[in-house]
């Protein structure tokens, strides 16, 4: 889950880290942010322990946090 402040009512929302080999957490893995050719993307494992990159929409939109669960 994001790491969201709430604030009398108002939701702020936590941007990703851009600096590269940052890590965050989404349901239980690790995802660092490699930049290859102008182009980052957050790498990590799969259930099934294969690797996968996703955008940072994506991991967005999965959720994510900076400590690990």
């Amino acid at each position: 889950m994001n790491d969201i402040a709430v604030k009398t009512g108002v939701r702020t929302h936590r941007k990703l880290p851009t600096a590269p080999c940052s890590v965050v957490w989404s349901k239980g893995r690790a995802y660092v942010l490699e930049g290859s050719a102008g182009r980052l993307r957050w790498v990590g494992l799969d259930t099934f322990g294969r690797p996968c990159a996703l955008s940072a929409t994506a991991l967005d939109e999965q959720g994510w946090s900076r400590r690990r669960a």
